[in-house]
């Protein structure tokens, strides 16, 4: 892994685990990143700087790892927090919208919850999550709020593996290249 861009001033402590979960993937952990206070506080206020102007009625987090910073950044903006979960961890009655999307080692689904009192329409959300690779999971979200009627202001995520995609338009705190 080749860091390319930081915008932590904290020690930088991920691990990564070659053939996981699958043959040929390796996977990143940013939870070292989490767990350390100095380092956790930091995350969040960088994510708070950039967002707070935006305008933003919600953050969309999925799940597991986005719950983590969404719920902190949304705490911080005073806004609402949207846990996108995964399939049937809902009740059908909740669920807005149900999102198939491809990712690095294989199908998923995961589900768009409906919000309490209003619609996604005429609402501004920015999605937040731990790492952008194929973006495929960020993508899907976008687009399914903006076929509801929302508007996303914003993408970010921790950490950006820069050669698995080619979007500048997302805010991160890491870029990396696998090496």
């Amino acid at each position: 892994m080749k860091i390319i861009k930081n915008k932590l001033k904290n020690e930088l402590n991920i691990r990564t685990q070659k053939n996981y979960p699958i043959e040929g993937v390796e996977f990143i952990d940013i939870m070292p990143l989490i767990i350390q206070k100095e380092t956790l506080k930091e995350i969040i206020d960088l994510f708070v700087e950039e967002i707070k102007n935006k305008n933003v009625d919600y953050i969309v987090a999925p799940e597991a790892r986005g719950f983590l910073l969404g719920t902190a950044i949304a705490k911080e903006l005073n806004v609402g927090c949207i846990p996108v979960r995964k399939h049937k961890k809902l009740p059908p009655t909740t669920v807005e919208a149900k999102i198939e999307y491809e990712k690095e080692y294989g199908k998923d689904i995961i589900e768009l919850p409906k919000l309490v009192n209003t619609t996604y329409e005429n609402k501004n959300f920015y999605i937040v999550d731990d790492i952008y690779a194929t973006g495929n999971t960020i993508e899907k979200i976008r687009e399914t709020i903006e076929k509801l009627g929302g508007k996303v202001l914003g993408k970010g995520v921790i950490l950006n593996i820069v050669e698995l995609n080619d979007r500048k338009d997302v805010f991160s705190l890491l870029d990396i290249n696998e090496e």
